[in-house]
């Protein structure tokens, strides 16, 4: 391992992302592979790795690598990682979790779960938020939805944003927003999706109300139902005996054979 650190980083190389250092290591360790092998004259490192594999034994568990750290969650919903924060859904605030760092992720564990999970930040004094995590906080407070940081710096797709900014111009347009983010949660994974649609559909309309919003919602999210039927197909037969409640026309069926 000396080795290879002072073959591939010296001088330490420098990459705009880790997709961008990966495919550079491929690369390098290629080259390596190609050298000689210092015991087997005339053949290749790679000849010899080639040889030995098939007497290896798999790996069988996946490789989870991360470092763990035990922290509290802040009364804003954050913990501080490597002089960044990051966000954790309002119901776990000045509780303990669990923050699991790899080379690009941060994962936040409890009760077996994961929390939240977000992309790792390499700068400094950054506020890495998701605005989900805040919804429960502005059913009580709208109003941190027009002055809130997380909504703030929230990238939401274009109709979203058109309709969000026409309705928090009406009257208690908080109120109504909050609503349909209330309704867009409650689909799961879908809801931006979902609400997304709905705003698009609301703006083709040319009239921007949170209850059209609401009801484009309800109609893109109905279940289909099976079309009734008006009439009968006229392939159908038709009875020609009326129905009647007479078990013993069974009794024909049995024709004597099973009389005891």
């Amino acid at each position: 391992m000396g080795n290879l650190r002072e073959w591939l980083f010296t001088p330490t190389p420098s990459f705009s992302g880790f997709d961008d250092l990966n495919a550079w290591l491929t690369l390098r360790c290629q080259e390596l592979a190609n050298r000689s092998h210092p015991e087997q004259a005339g053949r290749t490192i790679a000849d010899c790795f080639t040889e030995e594999q098939a007497l290896l034994l798999p790996v069988k568990a996946v490789f989870d690598g991360y470092v763990e750290k035990t922290m509290r969650v802040s009364s804003t919903c954050l913990v501080k990682v490597d002089h960044n924060r990051y966000s954790v859904p309002a119901e776990w605030v000045n509780r303990v979790d669990s923050v699991r760092l790899t080379a690009g992720r941060i994962r936040l564990v409890a009760d077996r779960q994961v929390l939240a999970e977000h992309a790792r930040c390499y700068e400094r004094n950054q506020l890495v938020c998701d605005p989900w995590h805040y919804l429960p906080i502005i059913e009580q407070k709208p109003g941190a939805l027009r002055h809130g940081a997380p909504f703030q710096q929230w990238d939401l797709p274009t109709p979203m944003r058109i309709v969000r900014d026409r309705i928090l111009k009406q009257d208690k347009g908080d109120w109504a927003f909050v609503e349909l983010l209330l309704m867009a949660r409650s689909f799961g994974e879908n809801g931006l999706e979902t609400l997304e649609i709905a705003c698009d559909l609301t703006l083709q309309t040319g009239v921007i109300a949170a209850a059209i919003v609401l009801n484009e919602m309800r109609r893109l999210t109905e279940a289909v139902r099976p079309k009734a039927l008006q009439s009968l197909p006229a392939n159908i037969p038709a009875l020609h005996l009326d129905v009647e409640a007479d078990c013993s026309r069974y009794d024909s069926l049995r024709g004597g054979r099973y009389d005891h």
